[in-house]
């Protein structure tokens, strides 16, 4: 039989969300996956509900002795041990473009033999990513941003329900309010699902939208006056190279700036793919959410997902429970040929058709198993 493995995120403190829910791990099941859930006191869905389904419940941690041909799947970045890789896994490897670390996972691949099949990199013919929290994440940025201005972010409490975070944006300005008449938001990335998502959070907050995409930004350098005019910014771009920075240092102590609070969904703070490295280039955190520079708020926190985990895992599971069929198919037409492509040009590995089919495929009888690390 088949199995997955849903490890615990162990490595991502206070993360509440799942890649795979209940009601999909039980769909892989009736297809003849075998899907083994590890133990979590904090994911959003009980371990009983993927009893409730046919899962197996094992300890966190196990994954690392789960059998070979097991694929382990995960969120956030695995601990730091074992020093040695031997397992196909999929989750966010962030290995690809330099981050810090990345290198040192990649070793662990290398050693161990096994692979990394980053959901960054799963990807339909196009290029278009098919596994994100893209959405959510420009809907949560966002929200802070206003709530922020508005003087209510110590009111947010994460994790929440999308309908208790609606409440708070439909809250009128408190009285200390760092700016009560915000009223214009500035988007970009706007087409993105990022940008979808930060605007639709405006948009419940009663906020007038400027959208921007591509063609704004070429000419960003003659356009920097128009962000000032916005009360609000939210970076929602995809980065693949470098970016012009969108507001630069000395604008900062502009005084007719009615830029007041900003938004980073897009956290990049990798050199020139970071939109805002003149005057931002650390992320901030849950405990710590804003960062105050001169009468600018900057919000940029790299998990912003995880504030909505049921409605977050609902759409990440639905797209990846989609393509999990697909695993072990050989042809260039399969999103996890891609991936592991991607993933070979950094380590070299056996050829594609030797790859290790651990068992999401009904078309695969003899596939084994899937592990998800929760």
């Amino acid at each position: 039989m088949r199995n997955e493995t849903l490890a615990d995120e162990t490595g991502a403190p206070i993360e509440h969300r799942a890649p795979l829910i209940p009601e999909h791990a039980g769909a892989l099941i009736n297809m003849g996956v075998g899907v083994t859930v590890e133990e979590s006191s904090h994911r959003v869905f009980p371990s009983e509900h993927y009893r409730a389904v046919g899962c197996t419940i094992v300890e966190a941690g196990s994954w690392t002795q789960a059998p070979a041909g097991t694929v382990i799947i995960g969120l956030k970045a695995l601990p730091v041990m074992p020093p040695m890789l031997t397992h196909q896994h999929v989750f966010f490897g962030h290995a690809f473009k330099g981050q810090i670390g990345a290198q040192d996972l990649l070793d662990r691949f290398r050693r161990g033999g096994g692979e990394l099949f980053d959901l960054e990199e799963l990807t339909d013919a196009a290029g278009k990513r098919l596994t994100t929290f893209g959405f959510w994440a420009g809907y949560v940025g966002a929200a802070l941003a206003v709530l922020q201005a508005r003087g209510h972010i110590t009111k947010f409490r994460r994790p929440m329900t999308k309908e208790a975070l609606d409440a708070l944006l439909r809250m009128k300005p408190g009285e200390d309010a760092p700016d009560p008449h915000a009223d214009r938001a500035l988007v970009i990335g706007a087409r993105g699902r990022s940008g979808q998502g930060a605007q639709a959070a405006l948009l419940t907050a009663g906020i007038a939208v400027t959208a921007w995409n591509r063609p704004e930004t070429a000419g960003i350098a003659d356009r920097r006056a128009e962000v000032l005019e916005h009360s609000i910014l939210v970076n929602a771009i995809a980065t693949r190279g470098s970016v012009p920075p969108f507001v630069l240092a000395s604008e900062v102590d502009n005084p007719t700036r009615r830029l007041r609070t900003i938004a980073d969904v897009t956290c990049d703070m990798n050199g020139e793919l970071n939109a805002l490295r003149d005057i931002n280039t650390t992320t901030t955190s849950w405990a710590t959410p804003v960062r105050h520079l001169q009468n600018l708020d900057v919000i940029a926190i790299d998990n912003l997902p995880s504030a909505l985990p049921v409605e977050a895992s609902h759409s990440f599971s639905t797209a990846l429970s989609a393509h999990l069929p697909l695993w072990g198919r050989t042809d260039v037409s399969s999103p996890w040929h891609r991936a592991l492509q991607v993933y070979r040009q950094f380590v070299p590995t056996r050829s594609f058709g030797q790859m290790r089919t651990a068992g999401i495929s009904t078309l695969l009888p003899d596939v084994p198993q899937i592990g998800f690390a929760s």
